[in-house]
């Protein structure tokens, strides 16, 4: 593609973005500043939709960008300005960057509420949806204890490397004495300690011909009850601002893509995957729908970011909105945000 072509496509898309309007030849030679004629811009045009970067709607004789040419705008005709070359943009990003360091900030704020308020200041600062994926917390435990509530309840207590903790009720086939739950705790302890429960499951099918039945089957039922609760609280997401995307025309305008629309938000199977996808990234990463299979609906963009702490990838945040969206706008917000995330959980 020539420059002339590029020229054409940035402008069309710039304009498409800003009014939501089909784009014509006459708008393009208003703001593309080349001096050319209405002919020439419209074969330049047609070149492009040829090549399937813009396409034209049945209802006007403008165009439109279409995913592939929304990919190549965002790859290589966005542009990036170092801080130091211009001093307005400067200004707007330490305003940026002071508004989300002061949401963030305070004295109340635990990891957590962190990571909820990192959700809801993507969502207003973007008007879009803010999305956030906690950590994963670690599959390993560091003790479990056995407690007897009944003659044949048990609550397992299982301690993470970290100090959480997590309970489970087990009912059993037959009863235990404190001391045969004091007995099955130390073995677990003692040659399972740093493991996954799915770890302990593969050694166990091993040694269990080492236990005496009836621990044996305590045993099982506990690396089952344990491997539930370690998998029931991983890979949380947490969503703000979905209802905002309900005023995008472009997400909303059919209950065809309302319907794909939620089905995002309440199953999260797609999301999680993007945003397990994300964390292995460095930077900013930008997924378009109708290029990516990781997006559903043609008319969305997702923009995320990987976040630390202490300099290891925990997490992933961003912001779901329309591919009609200003990008270099929502770009620093989901990047500051990410990095000040990064920050304020590393310090806590």
């Amino acid at each position: 593609m020539d420059e002339r072509s590029k020229t054409l496509l940035k402008t069309l898309i710039e304009r498409y973005i800003a009014e939501g309007q089909p784009v014509g030849s006459r708008t393009l030679s208003k703001y593309s500043g080349l001096d050319l004629s209405p002919a020439t811009i419209r074969n330049v045009m047609s070149d492009l939709e040829e090549m399937g970067f813009i396409a034209s709607p049945h209802t006007s004789a403008g165009r439109i960008p279409t995913p592939r040419g929304y990919r190549l705008f965002v790859d290589s005709m966005l542009t990036a300005r170092p801080l130091d070359r211009g001093p307005e943009l400067a200004a707007q990003l330490a305003d940026l960057a002071g508004q989300i360091q002061g949401q963030l900030a305070g004295p109340q704020q635990t990891p957590q509420r962190m990571i909820t308020t990192a959700a809801h200041t993507l969502s207003n600062l973007s008007r879009f949806a803010g999305v956030v994926m906690t950590p994963r917390r670690a599959q390993s435990f560091r003790q479990v204890e056995f407690m007897r509530l009944s003659e044949k309840r048990i609550l397992l207590i299982i301690v993470s490397p970290e100090g959480d903790v997590q309970n489970r009720i087990i009912q059993t086939e037959r009863p235990y004495t404190p001391a045969q739950l004091i007995e099955a705790a130390n073995y677990f302890n003692t040659h399972y300690t740093g493991m996954s429960f799915d770890a302990v499951r593969d050694h166990m099918r091993v040694e269990l011909q080492d236990l005496r039945r009836d621990m044996s089957s305590l045993m099982q039922a506990a690396v089952e009850a344990g491997s539930s609760a370690m998998a029931e609280d991983d890979d949380q997401v947490f969503i703000s601002g979905e209802r905002k995307l309900l005023e995008v025309e472009d997400l909303a305008s059919s209950m065809d893509k309302l319907r794909r629309l939620f089905d995002v938000f309440e199953h999260k199977t797609n999301l999680l995957q993007l945003l397990d996808v994300s964390s292995h990234a460095q930077g900013v990463q930008i997924f378009i729908g109708g290029e990516s299979q990781l997006v559903p609906i043609e008319d969305m963009a997702v923009i995320t970011a990987p976040y630390e702490v202490d300099g290891q990838i925990v997490g992933t945040l961003g912001v779901i909105g329309p591919t009609r969206m200003a990008y270099e706008r929502v770009i620093p917000i989901v990047d500051i945000t990410a990095r000040l995330l990064s920050s304020a959980l590393s310090q806590n």
